[in-house]
């Protein structure tokens, strides 16, 4: 599959992945990624559960990224109010307010069931990737294997079961 040539927008747990697996330097130097505050707060935080490898700068992190966006409040009240907005945490709430109202080629990763939901139940099919498609396009390899919900297989087959109204 070609590189996707437009924005990434990443979720904080796809970010913290990457960086666990040594695969963030990769994606930002093939990829123009996106975060919104509220992502980029949650890779701040959970710093005690984490090893100190893992830690990561927010100042590095920032520099990293193609774009940087404030929370929209007032997206972000819309979509708490739409069907399936409760289920969702505050990064993705932010994160989708936030690429719900791109009207350029994006593209959103994240490994959370209710985020891809979301998505799909909005007819973003083709706007949801996974950390595990986005690392294979590049032909990277992480020094670590992916844990299981950031891997392509775990993206097609809960679109398989939205597909088929499994969920």
């Amino acid at each position: 599959m070609p590189v996707h040539r437009g924005v990434v927008i990443m979720d904080a747990n796809s970010t913290i992945e990457a960086h666990r697996v040594c695969a963030w330097d990769a994606l930002a130097s093939r990829y123009r990624l996106v975060m919104v505050d509220e992502c980029i707060r949650e890779t701040q935080t959970g710093h005690q559960r984490r090893d100190p490898e893992q830690a990561i700068d927010y100042a590095v992190l920032v520099a990293s990224l193609a774009e940087h966006h404030v929370d929209d409040a007032v997206a972000i009240m819309r979509l708490q109010l739409s069907p399936g907005g409760s289920f969702l945490d505050a990064g993705e709430m932010s994160m989708w307010a936030h690429a719900l109202t791109r009207t350029d080629d994006w593209l959103v990763c994240g490994p959370d069931t209710a985020s891809m939901k979301f998505g799909y139940d909005r007819r973003k099919r083709d706007h949801l990737v996974s950390l595990g498609g986005l690392l294979a396009d590049i032909g990277h390899r992480p020094v670590l294997p992916l844990r299981g919900n950031h891997q392509k297989a775990w993206l097609d087959d809960l679109i398989h079961r939205l597909a088929m109204s499994l969920l």
